[in-house]
């Protein structure tokens, strides 16, 4: 019997056979493609290839591609756990064709994978395949079923037709899709979660499962729903490893496989449950369930933490941490208080590390990642399992005293708890259950749409057109930008003007793009912002154009951002000049971040990886993974380390055309999180400092960089910090601007002949002394204000009247604070003894209203309804307790007035 890891291999080398290249499996972020939360499918990192906006070096390719369905529209978590063949992570055995082959060699493959006895060898007899009907417009899949019936020898008895919604393939709302053509294995009668022993195919009973699906990749569709024809009809195909694995090891449920038995075993083990008497309880049982989602969730937030992602509360972090914590809380169900899932991080790695074997390197850092969010949601379950307890009192006492009433737990209430405190749904349904309480879905499910609808105006996702025809049929820009900055006699082989459309002339003045047959202009990538510069005419003089910045619009096409100064047309010779200035201060902050990064993980740790990059002529922005703040000392050591590196002037060396491999494993160089590489990679090499794979321009040896100013530090996420630095003169500019604020601080200091570094002590000290001193001064100002207001106050008995036997007092008491204004209130309370006192105060245009209530009047002139009417008096509103009540305004011009009709109001509530 062929193990999980065999099945993967196996497959790669039949296409690798037929002369496809194995491609190793993409981020589980997608790389540039905002319509995507996570990798979903085989064909996400092709996207742009079948799109026509990148060209490869091959035409065929193969991966084993992981993969994520835990948000968005493919959205498997909840069912996960419950049922034979939902994942969070699984991964997706595929072949590619780029305007190759196209449908007859795909079905041709396909088939003889399968049903070869050289390769899989399943049973022909077993097997059922599909394709598209007609539909919405698209015409029936003739060639698709001949070349099954006809070609392949399949009986016309098992081949069915299916419409849009089983038989027509997308990615997404927009993007590459095409009908498909799938094959399914009958899985036998036992396989039936509806006991169905005579149901034929198309059953949803779980008898017949889909093992892999062709998709014939023919359009584009549009953000308007539009079909567009694809530049080359294209084959992308996905095949899931754990169902095939489970169909070739005879087994019903993927988790049965040896994929899954070793997380599971090791999940008991570190819950303190038995195994083999949680799996033989039959399918969906609650122990066994959790078992499946401990492995399966396991797998996931190790591979998404080892591609960059941390748990937290937006997008594709939020996800992670949901993953985390229904893992977590099935481990309670269990009997697991502690945290135990960060464990199943080396489980997980020990696995999977011969397909994957970056995820041996991290192992360290996503344990800690986990177990940091297992310390994290114990405090948040408590609270979760305490409001539940809350929810559902009510309901049990409800039921107790009417046993044959129909008590039922809020969709509502269980949505809140379960998108707040992390608590799965089937937790919430089972704690109902216990009880005896009806659990209301219907609610559940609308609380979870109305969230996803929510969730999908905040993703800020987008769609990707195919190539501008005015790009997509340019050559690629020859770059000479790493051995000069000046190339000559540069034809221009197309402009691009106003509306992205392609034009023949710029004339000056006008904003377009130049893309030249070569050129020395580095592209924006990686970080590094694109060069700047100029375009000289054929007299090698006078400047054509003004350069402001050069990018991809397609990979392998460099599009300069001009502004004409004179003519320029498709078919002038220029002379393209980088400006070198620019181009040294960007070199310089480049080369800075690679020894950045060496220092990070030099002081905090290796689980620093690059999380993203700026590289700009003026500063450089550096984000690494880590998850608590830096210290200042480990600051300095980190800008101590850099320098170093700088003044021992070691060389930079570059290594070119490196197979990418050999990159990793002979020159272990880094690969940074979220950068797309191809099979062959440049290689920047700083003595025994930093080896990493960058595309970049850099200095010829780190003194040129000048010196290394680390400016701040803090956090963008969660998880993840940021550097900002400058080096060359932008360390000068920083150091000239600190010896200015230096002369100001020796003379707000004092200080004559300073020992070196004291002076930062010396004024932490006088701006603590004198931080204490206006603290001291404001008291002081208090007790004046508050000692001046109650003489003012209590020298004015005339202003007390009696109202229909009460006494009242209305008094204005400026420029005090609403903490003085109470404590005087309070006096002058007392000192009536029993009536009402209005107080107003008024300070930068704003009023705050007092009135206080001896306890003896409460029940006849409570005080928040004495104080509305003189708020909105002065433009403001107001409230309180029945003996003290506060408003505030902003008319302090009416004031007087409203003071003043206070004693005729209290006379009309006394009538």
């Amino acid at each position: 019997m062929l193990t999980g890891s065999q099945i993967r291999r196996k497959f790669l080398d039949f296409f690798i056979q037929h002369g496809h290249r194995e491609v190793h499996s993409s981020s589980l972020v997608p790389a540039n493609d905002p319509t995507l939360l996570f990798t979903n499918a085989g064909m996400n990192q092709f996207k742009d290839v079948f799109l026509g906006l990148e060209k490869r070096d091959y035409k065929r390719a193969t991966t084993s591609q992981k993969c994520v369905r835990a948000g968005g529209k493919h959205n498997d978590l909840e069912n996960v756990g419950f049922t034979n063949r939902h994942h969070t992570f699984f991964e997706m055995l595929g072949n590619f064709s780029f305007g190759d082959y196209f449908k007859k060699d795909a079905v041709k493959f396909a088939w003889e994978l399968v049903t070869s006895k050289e390769w899989f060898g399943i049973p022909q007899e077993r097997l059922f395949v599909t394709i598209f009907k007609g539909e919405g417009g698209v015409p029936r899949d003739e060639e698709a079923y001949r070349y099954w019936h006809e070609d392949q020898k399949v009986a016309k008895e098992r081949i069915y037709e299916f419409g849009l919604k089983d038989n027509f393939w997308q990615m997404g709302d927009t993007g590459p899709c095409g009908p498909c053509s799938e094959i399914h294995y009958d899985m036998g009668p036992e396989a039936s979660d509806q006991s169905h022993k005579d149901c034929q195919f198309g059953c949803e009973c779980g008898r017949y499962v889909e093992i892999w699906n062709l998709v014939f990749m023919q359009f584009d569709r549009d953000a308007g729903g539009n079909l567009n024809p694809l530049p080359a009809p294209s084959i992308d195909t996905g095949a899931g490893l754990e169902r095939v694995t489970a169909v070739l090891q005879g087994k019903i449920s993927n988790y049965d496989t040896d994929l899954f038995v070793p997380l599971m075993k090791r999940a008991a083990e570190l819950c303190g449950a038995d195994y083999e008497k949680e799996t033989k309880a039959e399918t969906g049982a609650r122990g066994a369930a959790s078992l499946r989602v401990i492995a399966d969730h396991s797998r996931a937030a190790t591979f998404l933490i080892s591609d960059g992602v941390i748990p937290g509360n937006e997008g594709r972090s939020y996800v992670l941490r949901k993953i985390i914590r229904r893992a977590i809380t099935h481990g309670r169900l269990l009997g697991q208080t502690k945290p135990f899932l960060y464990e199943m991080v080396f489980a997980v790695c020990d696995l999977m590390q011969d397909a994957y074997p970056e995820l041996k390197e991290g192992s360290e850092r996503v344990s800690k990642a986990v177990h940091a969010e297992e310390t994290r949601f114990a405090r948040t379950l408590d609270l979760g399992l305490k409001k539940l307890a809350e929810d559902l009192q009510p309901l049990i006492a409800a039921k107790r005293g009417s046993p044959a009433a129909r008590a039922m737990y809020s969709g509502e209430k269980a949505f809140k708890l379960y998108d707040t405190y992390g608590m799965p749904l089937d937790f919430l349904m089972d704690a109902a259950r216990d009880q005896g309480i009806a659990f209301d879905q219907a609610g559940f499910d609308k609380a979870m749409e109305e969230q996803r609808v929510r969730a999908k105006a905040s993703w800020k996702g987008g769609h990707k057109q195919t190539a501008n025809p005015a790009y997509r049929n340019l050559p690629a820009t020859v770059f000479e930008g790493y051995r000069q900055a000046a190339s000559r006699d540069c034809e221009v082989l197309a402009i691009i003007g106003a509306h992205h459309q392609g034009v023949q002339e710029l004339n000056p003045g006008h904003e377009g793009e130049v893309i030249l047959d070569h050129t020395p202009f580095y592209a924006e990538a990686g970080g590094q912002v694109g060069d700047v510069g100029w375009l000289y005419g054929a007299d090698h003089t006078s400047v054509v154009a003004e350069v402001r910045g050069c990018y991809y619009p397609i990979q392998g096409v460099r599009a300069h951002k001009i502004v004409a100064r004179q003519p320029i047309h498709v078919g002038d010779h220029v002379d393209a000049v980088v400006n070198t200035e620019v181009r040294a201060e960007t070199m310089r902050n480049h080369t800075a971040t690679h020894l950045l990064h060496a220092a990070l993980r030099e002081v905090l740790g290796k689980h620093v990886k690059q999380a993203g990059s700026l590289v700009a002529p003026d500063h450089l922005r550096f984000d690494f993974s880590h998850f608590t703040a830096v210290e200042d000392e480990e600051l300095q050591d980190i800008e101590d380390l850099a320098n170093k590196a700088v003044l021992r002037n070691e060389k930079v060396q570059v290594i070119e055309d490196v197979p990418l491999d050999v990159a990793i494993s002979e020159y272990h160089a880094m690969a940074l999180f979220g950068e797309k590489y191809g099979d062959r990679v440049r290689v920047i090499k700083i003595g025994d400092v930093s080896t990493e794979l960058c595309g970049g321009t850099h200095t010829a040896a780190t003194g040129e960089i000048g010196l290394v100013k680390v400016l701040d530090e803090g956090s963008v996420s969660s998880g993840v910090r940021r550097v900002n630095a400058v080096t060359g003169t932008g360390s000068l500019h920083h150091f000239r601007a600190d010896h200015q604020l230096e002369g100001v601080a020796r003379g707000l200091v004092h200080f004559g002949e300073t020992p070196e570094g004291s002076l930062a002590t010396a004024l932490r000290q006088e701006i603590e002394s004198r931080d204490e001193e206006i603290k001291r001064l404001r008291k002081e100002l208090d007790k004046a204000r508050l000692k001046s207001a109650a003489s003012s106050v209590s020298s004015q008995d005339q202003n007390v009247r009696v109202v229909e036997g009460v006494k009242v007092l209305a008094t204005r008491v400026d420029n005090l604070e609403r903490p003085q204004m109470r404590t005087l209130m309070d006096q002058l309370r007392d000192k009536l003894g029993s009536g009402v006192v209005v107080m107003g105060s008024a300070s930068d245009g704003r009023v705050a209203l007092l009135v206080g209530v001896t306890k003896d009047l409460t029940s006849r002139l409570p005080a928040g309804k004495i104080i509305r009417p003189i708020a909105e008096r002065v433009g403001g509103s107001g409230g309180g307790r029945p003996d003290m009540a506060e408003a505030g305004g902003k008319s302090p011009e009416n004031l007087d007035a409203a003071l003043n009709e206070a004693y005729s109001l209290i006379e009309s509530m006394l009538k």
